[in-house]
């Protein structure tokens, strides 16, 4: 996923970064095959895509939305026949009712794009709380939260979304995040191991790092958190003040200054002594990386925990 420092401009309305979606654009979404779509607007008119001065079809926000619901009541049984009878008013109420109450991953992770794309920050979190609430901080992490994320990568890529949309849901991501750390309260543990955790300088894809930190604290490790964009000066001054027993750094977006493999190097002789544990497309994705031996590549929650309980 893509962060920078852009701002939503409040002067502008959500339509003024995206009054048009192409049919590739609502398949990029709502998974729902362009050949599909066509015969659905043939066969029961439930869409009459508008054109272009150029004569291309497509689609309004409010076209995608209900698009995106549709996708939602199909996937759960309605035959789209009966789907074409319905209000779009019907159609929104009704998939309303089956977010609120079914728990199953990809129907949550599209009812979390549908809130992303109205910016509707109410909804969003209603949402999470309820997935938080059935499911646990943990699985709705790993099973949804990281999964939605995922997608929402492929349609920033594809351009089937604005940055704002990425910048708007991974603050309310992180704002989760970060209540769900604070709510904890739980005992060091008696063998408990320090961390260190970080971004290098440069790097502000801060989700997964939080999680690290609330996985940890969950388990009754200590832990340092110096967040995002950390150069490599203060971190040598922070770990020989703290001498911690495991570094942990999140690395998603290529340097512009300090490729990859020269990068985890630098740690790997810096911290010779330490594990150090890297997570991130960066690393996770590299196929030609050569990790140090005291270096250990973290792939997934899944991986950080059966590092934790094999004793760190």
């Amino acid at each position: 996923m893509s962060e920078d420092n852009n701002k939503l401009d409040p002067k502008k309305s959500k339509k003024d970064f995206r009054d048009k979606y192409f049919i590739k654009d609502i398949e990029n979404i709502t998974g729902i095959k362009a050949y599909t779509l066509r015969i659905w607007e043939q066969r029961y008119g439930m869409l009459v895509p508008k054109r272009t001065d150029t004569n291309i079809r497509y689609y309004e926000e409010d076209d995608l939305k209900y698009m995106m619901n549709i996708a939602i009541l199909n996937a759960n049984g309605y035959k789209i026949s009966r789907i074409a009878k319905m209000t779009r008013e019907e159609v929104q109420r009704r998939t309303l009712v089956i977010s609120e109450s079914n728990s199953t991953y990809q129907q949550q992770i599209q009812a979390l794009a549908s809130a992303m794309l109205d910016f509707d920050e109410k909804e969003f979190n209603k949402i999470l709380s309820i997935n938080i609430l059935k499911l646990g901080m943990h699985e709705t992490t790993t099973h949804i939260i990281f999964p939605f994320l995922q997608h929402v990568g492929v349609l920033w890529l594809s351009g089937s979304i604005h940055v704002a949309h990425e910048h708007f849901i991974s603050n309310l991501i992180k704002q989760r995040i970060i209540v769900a750390i604070d709510q904890l309260n739980v005992q060091l543990a008696p063998d408990a191991k320090k961390f260190l955790l970080f971004l290098p300088n440069g790097e502000n894809h801060e989700l997964s790092l939080l999680f690290a930190s609330y996985i940890l604290r969950e388990k009754g490790q200590k832990v340092i958190y110096l967040g995002n964009s950390t150069p490599i000066d203060d971190l040598n001054k922070i770990f020989k003040l703290h001498n911690p027993d495991v570094i942990f750094c999140a690395i998603t977006n290529a340097s512009q200054t300090m490729p990859v493999q020269v990068y985890v190097n630098t740690l790997s002789r810096s911290f010779a002594k330490t594990t150090v544990l890297l997570t991130g497309n960066q690393v996770v994705k590299r196929k030609d990386l050569k990790l140090p031996a005291n270096c250990k590549v973290i792939a997934s929650p899944e991986d950080f925990i059966v590092f934790l309980e094999m004793g760190a």
